[in-house]
């Protein structure tokens, strides 16, 4: 899976311009970001895993006046979302080692979390626990069904992974999350399968 892992870093950093520039902005995503966003206290702090160069996710909840930490492993990407929305903390970094002693308020992972091997998935349920404070939301897209699946983007093969609904309940249960929505290709958000939890573990120090 190496090469895989090394693949996807490599093509959104080659093809960062193109990306930004196909990426819908048309927000349809807005019923989902509007359940995520109910769940936090004014001025909430979202952590946004994979936020490419800002738009239109990040924005939206920026635009909600929510404090925001961004992490992208594309340098061009997250240029792009420092020029665009100056003052936040726009991170490089790769989400599977990101970690800061920050609680957040939620956690997002929108169409990035599907390019992790299932290994590495399964490995990121704690550390979104480590991650979330109390009452936190976590909202991330999934495959559409369990296995591996390459896709294409600029001429390149672009690897996606999904383990099962059983699986990702199981393991959010485990990490002290509670599955408030689950939608398996959502037709009314571009046939995305979106996981809504709120993290019900109390603070212990």
């Amino acid at each position: 899976m190496a090469g895989e892992d090394a693949n996807i870093i490599g093509l959104y950093e080659r093809h960062a311009a193109a990306f930004d520039k196909l990426r819908g902005k048309t927000l349809f995503e807005r019923p989902w970001l509007d359940r995520f966003a109910a769940t936090m206290p004014p001025r909430g702090h979202v952590l946004d895993l994979g936020c490419g160069a800002a738009e239109p996710i990040a924005a939206d909840l920026i635009r909600r006046n929510l404090r925001l930490t961004g992490v992208d492993t594309s340098e061009t990407l997250i240029g792009l979302a420092r020029e665009r929305f100056p003052g936040r903390a726009w991170i490089v970094a790769d989400m599977r080692k990101f970690y800061q002693p920050t609680k957040f308020d939620g956690i997002i992972a929108w169409h990035s979390f599907f390019h992790l091997n299932p290994q590495d998935q399964r490995a990121m349920f704690p550390r979104f626990a480590a991650l979330a404070g109390p009452g936190a939301a976590l909202m991330f897209t999934a495959g559409h069904f369990e296995g591996e699946a390459m896709g294409e983007f600029g001429g390149e093969p672009l690897y996606h992974a999904s383990l099962s609904p059983e699986e990702y309940e199981a393991l959010l249960t485990k990490n002290g999350f509670e599955v408030v929505a689950s939608v398996a290709q959502d037709p009314q958000c571009g046939g995305a399968t979106v996981w809504l939890a709120k993290n019900i573990r109390r603070r212990t120090s």
